[in-house]
């Protein structure tokens, strides 16, 4: 089996700042750490930080995703899942949480809040045509695949 691997260089700017790692071979994310606590109101939606700067090769992006035992045992959402952070970004690395609840929630500094996965990127080519080919489907939209089984 081939197994490609990247280097993404990270930047501690807090002293709190966790370098992400693998738990477990063959893990396909790695976790982020809060650098802060942070006190969610219901419903509301927050930038927690993780005290860390990324530097990503061109070619690739890093995907921000939730925790599953985040997502099975908290009201805790990651609002924009999964959130992109682009090769050419060099800011702060934050986490768009939401609290799904109708009850405040509190993350604590040093809690594992979501996980990044690396994933190439493929360049894509847009043309502007007149018309496009034909499908089965053709322009059934949401649920429309159930109408045709």
């Amino acid at each position: 089996m081939c197994h490609t691997t990247v280097t993404i260089k990270w930047k501690k700017i807090h002293q709190d700042a966790v370098i992400p790692s693998y738990v477990h071979e063959g893990d396909a994310g790695f976790d982020f750490t809060s650098i802060e606590d942070v006190v969610l109101t219901p419903y509301e939606r927050k930038i927690v930080k993780t005290g860390l700067k990324v530097e990503i090769p061109l070619g690739y992006e890093m995907q921000i995703r939730p925790r599953s035992g985040i997502s099975l045992k908290t009201p805790v959402l990651i609002a924009n899942a999964p959130g992109t952070i682009d090769s050419g970004y060099r800011g702060e690395l934050g986490i768009i949480v939401l609290n799904n609840s109708s009850g405040e929630y509190k993350i604590k500094k040093g809690e594992r809040i979501a996980q990044g996965v690396i994933k190439e990127v493929i360049p894509v080519i847009h043309i502007e045509v007149d018309e496009l080919s034909e499908t089965v489907r053709g322009e059934g939209g949401f649920g429309s695949t159930e109408k045709n089984n």
